[in-house]
C-alpha cells in the first residue's frame, strides 16, 4: 500500500514551534520531490514549502520565509517540516505530497500523486 503519513501537529502557544514529519510506506521518496501544503477552515488548500529529491533545494511561501524549514532523510525515507516562530495564522491542516519530479516546480496540487491524511495545527494562546 503507497502511503504517506503526517505527523507532529497539535496545539501550540504563538511563538512556539512544531516538527512535522512525512514518512512514506510502500513506495521511495528518494527521487521525488516533497511539498507541504495546508488548509485552513473555510480557504484554499495552500502550498507553505517545497524540497528536492536531494534535499538541496527548497523553496518557500512568502508567509512562512525565515520561519519554516523543509529537510529530508531518504535514507529513512521521511521529510521534515520545523516551523518557529508560529502565529495563529498559521493554523491549519498540513499535508505532504510527493511530486512526480525531483524537483520544486511550484504548488499546482496536480504536480503531486501522493498525499498524506493531513495533521492539524493550532496556534492559539
Amino acid at each position: 500500500q503507497l502511503q504517506l503519513v503526517e505527523s507532529g501537529g497539535g496545539l501550540v502557544q504563538p511563538g512556539g514551534s512544531l516538527r512535522l514529519s512525512c514518512a512514506a510506506s510502500g513506495f521511495t521518496l528518494n527521487y521525488r520531490s516533497i511539498g507541504w501544503f495546508r488548509q485552513a477552515p473555510g480557504k484554499e488548500r495552500e502550498g507553505v514549502s517545497c524540497i528536492s529529491s536531494s534535499g538541496g533545494s527548497t523553496t518557500y511561501a512568502d508567509s512562512v520565509k525565515g520561519r519554516f524549514t523543509s529537510s529530508r532523510d531518504n535514507a529513512k525515507n521521511t521529510v521534515y517540516l520545523q516551523m518557529n516562530s508560529l502565529k495563529p495564522e498559521d493554523t491549519a491542516v498540513y499535508y505532504c505530497a510527493a511530486s512526480r519530479t525531483s524537483y520544486c516546480s511550484g504548488y499546482s496540487i496536480q504536480g503531486y500523486d501522493y498525499w498524506g491524511q493531513g495533521t492539524q495545527v493550532t496556534v492559539s494562546s
